[in-house]
């Protein structure tokens, strides 16, 4: 069985999914879409490597790895 953690990546994946398919085409809201399908992979990613841990802003992990 998944875990709730497990459970919500896959869902925080599949609408990176969804916003990278809406954000293809010459529209205006492109843009903002791809960011939203980045956002959405990236919180996914962080629950996945640490599913009880808090939250980290990517700029703050940006700045911890320099």
């Amino acid at each position: 069985m998944k875990s709730n953690a497990e459970l919500a990546a896959r869902l925080l994946r599949e609408a990176a999914f969804v916003y990278r398919t809406l954000g293809q085409g010459d529209n205006a809201d492109r843009r903002q879409m791809m960011e939203f399908a980045d956002l959405y992979e990236k919180v996914a990613d962080q629950l996945e490597r640490d599913p009880t841990g808090p939250f980290v802003a990517a700029t703050e992990s940006a700045n911890a790895e320099s």
